[in-house]
Formats: C-alpha cells, structure tokens, sequence
C-alpha cells in the first residue's frame, strides 16, 4: 500500500504484518524462483486452499478497523470485502481482506473489481512480501482512496521504500459505480499499470522494480489518522463492501487466459 506523503510509518507495519508466518516458507525467495502457477480465480466459492482470509489484527495504529473473517465471503459469483461498524479486538470497526498461501513472481496480475467510496477508506489490489516472511518490504499497488474513487493511485515499494510516482490514474464512471479491470505486468526492468485496458503508468528503472516473490492480496479498510492520504475518516453509517468478479495471474510465456486479459492484447500488439 502507498505511504502517505505526511506520514512516516514502519514499512512493517503497513501491510499483512502478522499474516500466516507459519503456513509460509521463511526462505528467501526471488522473483524468477517463484512456485506460483497461472490461475484465473472467479469467486464460485472461495477456495481455503488458495486464499487465506485474514482475521483477529490490525496492520497498527493507522487502522480503525480489526480484519475479520466474516467480512470475506462470496455470493453470487463475486467476492464481497466489507467494512462495518463492529467493536472486535479494540477497533471500533471490522473489515475484510484475503491473501494468497503461494508467492508469485514475474507475470501478469489482473483484477475486476467495483471499489467503496467514502472518505478514510481504501480498496486496494496489490502485491506484497515482507517482515513476517522474514523478506524485505516488496509490493506492487492499485488503491482506491474513497475520499476520490474516480482515480485510482499506483505505486510500488523496494526494500521498504515508497520508489514510485504514487500516480492516480482516472477511472472512467468511477470505481465505486462500476466494475473495472486493473493490471499490472511485473518484468525483471519493468512495471507497467493499466486501467481498463490503457496503460496509466509505466516503471522502466530496474532499481525501482521489486525483486522478491510476492502474494497476492485484495483489501477494504479505514483509517482515522491518515487524514492527509485518505481524508477524515467518514462512518459510512452502514455496512459497505467491495465487490470483487476475477482474479487471475499470468506467468511469463503462458497463454493468455481469458479474452478480456491484458496478457490477450499484449500478445496481440506484439504479433
């Protein structure tokens, strides 16, 4: 997740810091050695074997709400993140996030997901390795900042440092109106973001690229402190969810997975 531009926090603290160390090899892992294969996820259940859903803590101080477990669920084909008001383990809030149990490396990463507005929360799609995997901080980012869900910001960290532009690319209707599709292509030189299909942002430094294998997490959450990021935080007065229809990775040299994938037209536009 990007750093707020005012706010100094410990990388360790900001995102999956007390997540499933002991379901995870401790190992260093690179990420051209990565043991993650093609998927295409669709949300018919949600697969315990796949996904770890996070449950009982929150990523520090910054955070208003605890993750629960009854904040991820599916219906209707579709993944539902919540966020509701809830007093659970000394927040006065909880809020839904799921992880992969394998780490992925170099590939194509692509969600379709509808964000939340409302000031103080964040949707986000992202990579991320670290501390509690006894790694450095890596993570490749897409975040809906729902003070403005008509943008969506980019961003990547190496080594615990915010290395990107922290851009905010604009989405067409809205991500909270509709559903839309984010990627990003992950090389050993390169990270280039696309939103619905254009590319929004593109990373070319290979000091600036993430170099650890990584899992892969969708989230909803809030915050009351981090005002100058995300806006005062904003009770939605009701219970909302992202809502979240595909999932996929692509490794390097696979076939494209499905039609709508970016790994579709970039193999098209390179014929």
């Amino acid at each position: 997740m990007a750093k707020p531009q005012a706010t100094t926090l410990p990388a360790w603290l900001l995102t999956g810091v007390l997540a499933l160390a002991a379901t995870t090899p401790a190992q260093a892992q690179s990420a051209d050695q990565a043991k993650g294969e093609s998927f295409v996820e669709t949300f018919d259940k949600l697969d315990t074997g796949r996904w770890y859903i996070s449950d009982g803590w929150s990523n520090g101080d910054h955070q208003n709400c605890t993750w629960s477990s009854k904040q991820a669920k599916v219906e209707d084909g579709r993944l539902k993140l919540g966020f509701a008001k809830q007093d659970y383990k000394q927040r006065s809030h909880v809020c839904g996030e799921v992880q992969t149990r394998q780490r992925f490396g170099y590939g194509v990463y692509e969600v379709r997901m509808k964000a939340v507005a409302g000031s103080g929360l964040n949707t986000g799609f992202f990579t991320y390795i670290g501390p509690v995997d006894k790694q450095p901080h890596d993570e490749i980012d897409f975040e809906v900042l729902g003070k403005d869900p008509a943008r969506v910001q980019v961003n990547q960290y190496v080594d615990g440092e915010s290395v990107g532009s922290a851009k905010l690319a604009e989405v067409s209707g809205g991500a909270d109106k509709d559903f839309h599709d984010y990627a990003f292509v992950w090389e050993k030189d390169r990270i280039a973001w696309y939103v619905d299909g254009a590319l929004v942002e593109e990373e070319t430094d290979p000091a600036r690229v993430p170099s650890h294998a990584s899992k892969i997490f969708l989230s909803l959450w809030g915050s009351d402190t981090l005002k100058s990021w995300m806006g005062a935080f904003e009770d939605p007065g009701g219970p909302v969810a992202a809502e979240v229809d595909r999932v996929a990775y692509t490794a390097p040299g696979e076939p494209c997975q499905f039609p709508e994938s970016i790994a579709c037209k970039l193999k098209q536009d390179a014929q």
